[in-house]
């Protein structure tokens, strides 16, 4: 699905752009999976993980969520360069049809900008625009307290918790909450 451009101005001033990925952003979005991953324990990966990424595999990710009928990616733009993403897959099968899947990421230096209430905003008014769509559920580690918060003034709860589903380098295992947003 197609995200159209949309502007914004940061707490701090500056203009952001958030819209659907392009073929032009794969050399940012490459560098942004990469810092990202070593900016927290937070994000699912580690910056060594990361080679997996490829333009090739970006071009099909882009291309194949912005033809979907399930699914849209926010890029988020400062000054040209990305600053981070969400994303949302809403289920098809007549059982789940109802559930919509929502990540987000930034990278630290665009932290507490306004950014994370923006994307998921757009998120959310996507969601509201399916009428099948009755939840939205996403996940987060624990200690991600900026995270909750977040999560918690877009509306969402707790539902549930996966005891040591985290395991970090250093052994410490860490839980992942569910949070459920109802529509």
């Amino acid at each position: 699905m197609i995200v159209e451009k949309k502007e914004i101005i940061l707490k701090d001033g500056i203009k952001a752009i958030l819209r659907s990925a392009r073929d032009e952003d794969i050399p940012g979005m490459l560098e942004y999976l990469y810092i990202s991953a070593g900016e927290t324990d937070f994000i699912l990966r580690y910056p060594e993980e990361c080679g997996k990424y490829t333009a090739e595999g970006e071009k099909e990710l882009f291309d194949r969520v912005n033809a979907s009928d399930n699914e849209a990616m926010i890029v988020c733009l400062v000054d040209g360069k990305v600053a981070g993403n969400c994303q949302i897959v809403w289920k098809t099968g007549i059982k789940t049809r109802h559930r919509a899947q929502v990540a987000i990421a930034l990278l630290k230096e665009f932290w507490n900008l306004g950014i994370g209430t923006a994307m998921f905003t757009e998120m959310i008014d996507i969601v509201r625009s399916n009428p099948d769509i009755i939840q939205m559920e996403l996940e987060f580690i624990e200690g991600n307290t900026r995270a909750r918060a977040l999560y918690e003034k877009m509306g969402f709860r707790i539902t549930g918790v996966k005891p040591n589903a985290i395991r970090l380098k250093d052994g410490t295992l860490l839980n992942e909450y569910q949070m459920v947003r109802k529509m």
